[in-house]
């Protein structure tokens, strides 16, 4: 994209920018020609399972940077952040919508967004904080997009389902964006002004407790091969690599407790999330059946 201004970069032919772009921007099917038939060794439970995990996340995550709009520091920030929540929402849609087929319940991806209590909700505690300031949104945005890339990139390659290896495929470019969009501010904010500085230090620190969720792998996850334990060592280099180069300091602080030893991904959340559920699922609950 260019540096000078988000709606010229719409009137661009530039085809290597394209995955940048929302989901429900452009007009490519990420599952065009994929074989949705699940494979004869992958239990469907666990598929789905995992399809919520990732799924549910990213739908939250999306919630959050929607929120963002009428907030944000700049017209253009808003434009942007409402870009990369699209993102999400194109994935989570994706993702909800291969865990109602994997588990042969053949719920949808509305029934699975509005219609599951928030105990029933899988996604890692890090996504449904409430905002806070843009110094938050860029520390939750960079410490989500570092570790889903890396992971989108694995699964793209190892996923033991053709439908999830696609979503990853198309998704691993869309964070690469993200990830592009939250180190250009770390770096803008940690080596700009005292203030600055402090604020996107205080983003960092009071985030990264909440980062190891993301490396804690779920039953279903290891049952299909699949441990983001892996992933840890790689992604909190690059992540500290980011954080030197804004001339700010690596936090330290352990993980955030779990609750009688469990996390989201059991269904334990904070409190953070009932209220934004209650907005996301409003008008769906209010007009069940409805179509516009």
């Amino acid at each position: 994209m260019t540096d000078d201004h988000v709606y010229l970069t719409l009137a661009q032919e530039d085809h290597e920018a394209e995955a940048r772009w929302a989901y429900g921007t452009g007009f490519a099917d990420p599952l065009l020609g994929v074989d949705t038939t699940l494979a004869p060794d992958v239990d469907g439970a666990d598929l789905s399972r995992y399809c919520l995990l990732l799924g549910d996340d990213a739908l939250v995550l999306a919630q959050r940077l929607i929120e963002w709009c009428t907030h944000a520091p700049e017209l253009e920030e808003e434009v942007a952040l409402a870009n990369l929540g699209l993102d999400l929402l194109g994935q989570a849609r994706l993702l909800l919508t291969r865990a109602g087929q994997a588990d042969g319940s053949g719920r949808t991806e509305d029934d699975l967004a509005y219609w599951r209590t928030e105990h029933e909700f899988h996604n890692v505690r890090l996504v449904e904080l409430e905002n806070g300031d843009f110094a938050h949104c860029v520390a939750r945005l960079l410490l989500f997009a570092t570790a889903r890339h890396a992971l989108y990139t694995r699964l793209a390659e190892r996923a033991p389902d053709p439908v999830l290896r696609a979503v990853a495929a198309r998704g691993a470019k869309e964070l690469a964006y993200h990830q592009e969009y939250a180190s250009s501010w770390l770096l803008r904010l940690g080596d700009g002004t005292a203030h600055s500085a402090e604020r996107m230090q205080a983003g960092l620190d009071a985030l990264w407790p909440l980062l190891d969720e993301l490396f804690t792998a779920h039953e279903s996850e290891l049952r299909l091969g699949l441990d983001p334990a892996e992933l840890r060592e790689p992604v909190l280099a690059e992540l500290a690599e980011l954080v030197a180069e804004a001339r700010l300091t690596v936090p330290t602080a352990p993980p955030l407790a779990r609750i009688g030893g469990r996390g989201g991904r059991e269904g334990a959340h904070t409190e953070a999330l009932g209220p934004l559920l209650a907005e996301l699922q409003a008008v769906a609950r209010q007009h069940p059946g409805a179509t516009w």
